[in-house]
């Protein structure tokens, strides 16, 4: 029996030579631009749908699907994608929760075919990224993300300020009421190029995982360009009226310190790093452009805090809490053995099934699993992406013994996402898949070739 490489490499991969024809006649090229094309559609969907082909909305909320589809099958048809526990499982509880919704469930199968490709595409797709994508090809997309956050900082500046009416906040459609979402002291929050204003969220949240990065590698960027994304970074903060991505970047530096905690050269980097950013901050705001920004999310924080409790209420009820109430709560012991269907908890099916938005199953995504498939197949979907991200977390932390910061800095956001994120919402979806994939990619050398369907089976 040939030896099985392992899912996620510790160190150096060697040479995998049978990949070498691959890779030369240029499908694995090819693989590379539709994962570009991918992050690229992520970012710019929801200006898609909002100004520039508005008439096309609903069409657009699944124009990833189709590549996502490509990209699997790509993959998997050159004996790039082989099985893995992680996959297979998945696999298996997308393909029995299928059949149970038709069967036991809604009885729908379009809200079915909905939900299920969250499992059968948007998963398997981490695994095609991770595998197609090396640590450069991730450290480029970083680079693209902070020239990105130029122009996005200075949008979500103009949503800000500008009534819900105005053309920059046009929502999904051509929605004249606008795509912002309720902060405080009648300030919106924006949405950036996104469809909701989670995803403008998630990409500065993913963009201070390659800020701190950058700061630490410094020779990987200019300097200019990493100040400009510093400062957008910054400012975006109070402009989103955003607790979660406040929270999501302590939790970024926090995880820088723990890496440069025992190397004087990154620490002494990262220090002056955390000084320049207090200095800006301190600079913006005196300005008048943040002061309205500032007080919004500051008093956003405060009226947050009254109503959930302070800081506990917040950080530790409302993330662990929500978690356990999805396993021990009510709604779990009232849902049928095979839940009510999967792709119920998406806004999809509820215009499908009622003719109105809303969460017919769950806000929360281990309520949505646990209350679309039931207890079984719910808690077997919620282990298999627990079970993942330990492997990541462990394989990332390994690596910071040989200096590798990278992989280590994206685990901060993906400790988050991986487990908990909302997969029902298309652009949490995305950033997901797009999360999962990079961090495994970042687990590989450059400049190595994907290793043949041999070495890499599980």
């Amino acid at each position: 029996m040939t030896p099985s490489a392992p899912a996620f490499p510790h160190a150096p991969a060697r040479p995998a030579t049978a990949a070498l024809p691959l890779a030369a006649s240029g499908t694995l090229r090819l693989l590379k631009r539709g994962i570009w094309a991918y992050f690229l559609l992520l970012i710019f969907e929801g200006a898609l749908r909002k100004w520039v082909l508005p008439g096309l909305a609903a069409p657009l909320l699944i124009i990833r699907d189709p590549l996502a589809l490509w990209l699997v099958l790509a993959t998997w048809r050159h004996g790039l994608l082989p099985a893995n526990p992680f996959l297979t499982g998945m696999t298996v509880v997308g393909i029995v929760a299928f059949f149970t919704a038709l069967l036991f469930g809604h009885h729908n199968l379009y809200v079915a075919v909905y939900g299920v490709r969250i499992l059968l595409l948007h998963f398997p797709l981490m695994f095609v990224i991770g595998r197609v994508f090396d640590r450069s090809d991730v450290e480029q997309l970083g680079r693209v993300l902070l020239w990105i956050s130029i122009p996005m900082t200075i949008l979500i500046a103009l949503q800000f300020y500008s009534p819900q009416s105005a053309w920059v906040n046009r929502g999904v459609g051509g929605d004249m009421e606008g795509a912002g979402f309720s902060g405080a002291l009648g300030f919106f929050r924006p949405p950036g190029t996104f469809s909701f204003t989670n995803g403008n969220t998630m990409f500065y949240s993913l963009l201070s995982c390659f800020v701190f990065y950058f700061w630490l590698t410094p020779r990987s960027v200019t300097r200019l360009l990493l100040l400009a994304a510093t400062a957008g970074l910054l400012a975006s903060i109070p402009f989103s009226i955003s607790r979660t991505l406040l929270f999501q970047v302590i939790i970024t530096l926090f995880f820088a310190m723990l890496a440069v905690s025992s190397r004087p050269r990154y620490l002494t980097r990262m220090l002056s790093a955390i000084f320049g950013g207090v200095l800006v901050v301190a600079v913006l705001s005196q300005t008048s452009l943040l002061a309205d920004p500032l007080e919004a999310f500051t008093t956003r924080i405060e009226m947050a805090s009254e109503v959930e409790g302070g800081a506990k209420g917040t950080l530790v009820d409302r993330y662990l809490g929500s978690m356990a109430e999805a396993i021990v709560g009510t709604k779990s012991s009232q849902a049928p053995f095979f839940g009510f269907g999967i792709g119920m908890g998406t806004n999809v099916a509820s215009n499908l099934l009622s003719g109105d938005r809303g969460f017919l199953v769950s806000e929360e995504e281990w309520g949505r699993l646990i209350g679309e498939m039931g207890l079984l197949l719910g808690l077997t979907a919620i282990v298999i992406r627990l079970l993942l991200m330990a492997k990541i977390a462990l394989a990332s932390y390994r690596q910071l013994a040989t200096g590798e910061l990278l992989p280590w800095l994206l685990v901060s956001f993906g400790l988050l996402v991986l487990p908990q994120g909302q997969w029902a919402q298309p652009t949490a979806l995305g950033f997901s898949s797009l999360l999962g994939g990079i961090m495994i990619a970042a687990l590989r050398p450059p400049k190595t070739v994907p290793a043949p369907p041999e070495a890499l089976a599980a």
